[in-house]
C-alpha cells in the first residue's frame, strides 16, 4: 500500500470532519512505520520539529496541491481547516450539487431580467430605491445587507417572484443561511427593528471600524425604506 493510500485509510476511521493534525495523529497510530521514517527525516532539520509535525506538514501540503481532491471534502470556513473522507457516490452527488449552485446566479439573473422587463414604472422605481438603500447602508454604516427575496426565486417547491413586494434586507451571513428557503417576509416594523439591531451592534465597534453612526442619516434611509416597502 502506497503512503498516500495509508493516509486515506486513516482518514476513513473518522465519521466526521477532523483537523489535519488529528488526521496525522491517526496515521502514525495506525501505521507506526510512517512515524519511524519521519523521525529519521527530522534528525538533521535546522529548525526543531517533531516527526508528527513532519507528517502533518506533508498531508497539509498535499491537500493544498489538490492531491486528495477526489477523496476528501474540505471545510475551510474556520481555521484550522477540517477535512472528511468522501466516497465516490458522495463525490458524484457533491459534483452535481456544485454544478447546480454554480448555475444559480445565471438562473437568478435570467428570472430577474424577465421580471424587470414586465414591471410597471412604479415597481421599477421601488426596485431601484431598494438597491440604493442597500448601497447606502454599505456606504455610511459598512453594513453588508443583501436584497433578499423572502420567497426564494429558486425554491423548488414554491418559488417566489422578483418583485418589490417580495423584497427584504437581511445581512449577508443570514442570507447565506437562508439560501433558497422561503421565509415569511418581515413586516416593515420587523424590518426596521432588524436594521436597528444591526446598527446597534455596529455601533459597539464604530471607533475601531472608523464609522460615525449618524442618526439623521439613519432616519432618512429608514424613511425612504418605509415609503417603498
Amino acid at each position: 500500500m502506497k503512503i498516500n493510500e495509508k493516509y486515506l485509510e486513516s482518514l476513513k476511521s473518522f465519521d466526521d470532519y477532523v483537523t489535519v493534525s488529528e488526521w496525522a495523529e491517526e496515521v502514525v497510530k495506525k501505521y507506526p512505520e510512517i512515524l519511524k521514517k519521519a523521525e529519521k527525516n527530522v534528525i538533521n532539520h535546522k529548525v526543531p520539529t517533531s516527526a508528527l509535525q513532519q507528517v502533518t506538514r506533508q498531508i497539509s501540503s498535499e491537500i493544498t496541491r489538490g492531491k486528495y481532491a477526489e477523496y476528501i471534502k474540505i471545510d475551510d470556513t474556520e481555521r484550522p481547516r477540517r477535512v472528511k473522507y468522501i466516497s465516490k457516490e458522495e463525490l458524484d452527488e457533491n459534483t452535481t450539487q456544485d454544478i447546480e449552485e454554480d448555475l444559480e446566479p445565471l438562473n437568478r439573473k435570467e428570472i430577474e431580467k424577465y421580471s424587470e422587463d414586465k414591471m410597471a414604472l412604479k415597481e421599477l422605481y421601488r426596485l431601484d430605491e431598494f438597491r440604493n438603500i442597500q448601497k447606502a447602508f454599505k456606504t455610511f454604516f459598512k453594513l453588508d445587507f443583501e436584497l433578499d427575496h423572502a420567497k426564494a426565486l429558486l425554491n423548488k417547491q414554491d418559488a417566489g417572484e422578483h418583485h418589490p413586494d417580495n423584497f427584504q434586507l437581511i445581512l449577508k451571513y443570514h442570507n447565506g443561511k437562508k439560501s433558497n428557503n422561503n421565509w415569511k417576509r418581515f413586516t416593515i416594523k420587523e424590518q426596521i427593528e432588524y436594521i436597528e439591531k444591526a446598527i446597534e451592534l455596529q455601533s459597539l465597534l464604530a471607533s475601531r471600524l472608523d464609522i460615525v453612526i449618524d442618526k439623521a442619516i439613519l432616519d432618512s434611509i429608514l424613511s425612504r425604506l418605509k415609503a417603498v416597502y
